[in-house]
């Protein structure tokens, strides 16, 4: 009987035992500036759906302003935390806080301010109101920071879809240019697809390792050596595809001349700034500190990803006349000097990676914000034509776009001249030497097309600029007039020896729409001065500030991207 009892009651222990649900440890300053961020935009959006009129721009961009500088300062926070205590995880090893994070954390929450000063000139523009914009860009900034802190594939794919999925739709946002929705779903199709290669690849590595920790598939490939790896490299190699859609390094980078031409301007930079910083980072943790035991399998395919994501960047950009194309191509070549320090897989890689990330993101959403601007009402107007004279018109904005986009060429006493100078030096030092040299000659190559438009601004609008692809024919003096229709049709011959037909305002309805219409003989047409909103001055002031200081005195930024490594590996 008492042994029927016993049975009894052990039975019933291990059945309240199987009950009881196990509730993870979770230090919450880890995660705060992701709730911060995911909880503003939810606060953000209740405030937008229950008052009874539409929510002012001002009130949403202020709201936004306090959400992301709050979130900022959490990550300063952190920074003081993981210094004095050292990187932990929380949430049952899921997440991690360390030096990556923390930067990246940073980088995306200084990218969300900016963004919401650059998005409020625009949205007034085009007569959008409402928080939606900025609600979107916060989830996605909340996902690109997860990203950064994920120490598990699961919650890296988690954090990519959070980014990706808010960034589908702020690609189609603005509602009224049919590119913008064309964009987006060439953007989600492709999207989904590598979503979709990328979760494969981590079914992969699980089957191959036995879990989707990543510190555990790192103590997993360091106690044990795979006889056949076949279905680990197949992991490997999918999760790489995945990475590489996402910071649209070539031959997976077709999404991104559309996206950047198609998408609004505001979006288009932080996309530029906060998807390629979120990638990396989980690029960067994945690949270096989990796979870094088979750093001899992927580094070669990285050499050959980097070389030709360079060289196909620079090659495009230069034939390009859209400005957002010709800088989603340059964005193209960043990707590529960035993936030298992923390749040199070493502490000084991975640090000039880091600094180059982040003295990217100022450089082009500064660049974006004056595309912003000058972009017009409709947002279509960003044909390179547009910028002929613009230091005439006004002198502080062409000044303020020249010092961004030759910091993106690399020019000393900016930024982006140390970034490429620390990756450079980091490739060499990890034994690639060819590929450091493919570097710099795209290097060269990009810079003609940055040079371009920098002369183009500063040239006057009857003095063609070198290299300009629409500088205008000159016409010999021997002209030909011809009555037509009530207007006057004047043919000259240009240095080429080509005969072009210039037709006057009266002929704009005739038959030949492709013909080059001009104002009538002794008549001229000064181009209007362009509004700089506030927010955007304020945005691009900041932009160009941290460009130049930070490239005289580079010791701070490079400093903290160095101490950030030092708290990521090992």
């Amino acid at each position: 009987m008492s042994r029927h009892l016993s049975l009894a009651t052990t039975h019933v222990h291990h059945a309240a035992t199987s009950n009881v649900i196990h509730v993870p440890s979770i230090r919450y300053l880890g995660i705060l500036p992701v709730l911060v961020m995911l909880g503003g935009a939810v606060v953000l959006l209740g405030m937008s759906s229950l008052v009874k009129r539409q929510l002012r721009l001002r009130v949403a961009t202020a709201t936004t302003l306090i959400i992301s500088l709050s979130a900022f300062g959490l990550a300063w926070w952190q920074w003081a935390d993981v210094q004095s205590r050292g990187p932990y995880t929380t949430i049952d090893h899921s997440v991690v806080v360390d030096g990556l994070a923390v930067l990246i954390t940073v980088l995306v929450t200084v990218a969300m301010a900016l963004s919401a000063l650059v998005a409020e000139g625009y949205l007034a523009r085009e007569g959008i109101d409402g928080a939606e914009l900025h609600v979107l860009a916060m989830v996605s900034a909340a996902g690109a920071i997860l990203m950064a802190e994920a120490n598990d594939l699961v919650i890296v794919f988690l954090g990519l879809e959070i980014l990706s999925i808010a960034l589908y739709v702020l690609t189609a946002f603005n509602h009224k240019r049919t590119e913008s929705g064309e964009a987006a779903l060439k953007y989600f199709v492709l999207g989904g697809f590598s979503s979709a290669v990328f979760v494969y690849g981590i079914a992969l590595t699980y089957g191959a390792t036995g879990t989707t920790n990543l510190t555990q598939i790192a103590s997993f490939l360091s106690h044990n050596v795979l006889v056949h790896d076949g279905v680990l490299l197949a992991g490997m190699s999918l999760l790489l595809v995945g990475f590489a859609f996402k910071i649209a390094a070539v031959p997976f980078h077709m999404w991104t001349p559309d996206v950047y031409q198609g998408a609004p301007s505001p979006v288009t930079g932080f996309m530029a700034a906060v998807a390629k910083a979120g990638g990396f980072a989980a690029f960067l943790r994945v690949f270096v500190s989990s796979f870094g035991v088979l750093a001899s399998d992927w580094r070669p395919i990285i050499y050959a990803l980097a070389i030709v994501t360079l060289v196909v960047g620079a090659g495009l950009a230069v034939v390009q006349r859209d400005i957002k194309r010709m800088l989603a191509y340059s964005s193209i070549n960043h990707a590529g000097f960035v993936l030298l320090g992923l390749q040199a897989a070493t502490a000084r890689g991975v640090s000039a990676a880091l600094y180059y990330l982040f003295a990217y993101m100022f450089m082009v959403i500064g660049s974006f914000a004056v595309v912003t601007v000058m972009g017009r009402m409709g947002d279509g107007d960003h044909d390179i034509s547009s910028y002929r004279g613009l230091a005439k018109r006004q002198p502080l904005l062409a000044l303020a776009f020249a010092v961004l986009l030759l910091a993106q060429a690399g020019v000393p006493f900016t930024t982006g001249f140390l970034t490429k100078f620390q990756v450079v030096i980091a490739s060499v030092d990890g034994h690639s030497v060819p590929l450091a040299v493919v570097a710099m000659v795209s290097a060269a190559v990009a810079a003609f097309f940055y040079l371009r438009v920098t002369v183009l601004m500063y040239a006057t609008s009857d003095e063609p600029a070198v290299g300009a692809p629409d500088a205008a024919p000159t016409v010999t003096p021997a002209l030909v007039g011809a009555s037509h229709g009530g207007g006057t049709t004047w043919s000259g011959t240009d240095a080429a020896g080509e005969t072009r037909t210039r037709l006057n305002a009266a002929l704009l309805m005739e038959d030949d729409a492709s013909a080059e219409l001009t104002p009538e003989v002794g008549q001229t047409e000064e181009p209007t001065r362009i509004p700089v909103p506030l927010g955007a001055a304020v945005a691009i002031g900041i932009c160009v500030a941290v460009t130049v200081v930070f490239g005289i005195i580079p010791a701070p930024l490079v400093d903290f991207a160095h101490r950030a490594t030092l708290l990521f590996l090992p």
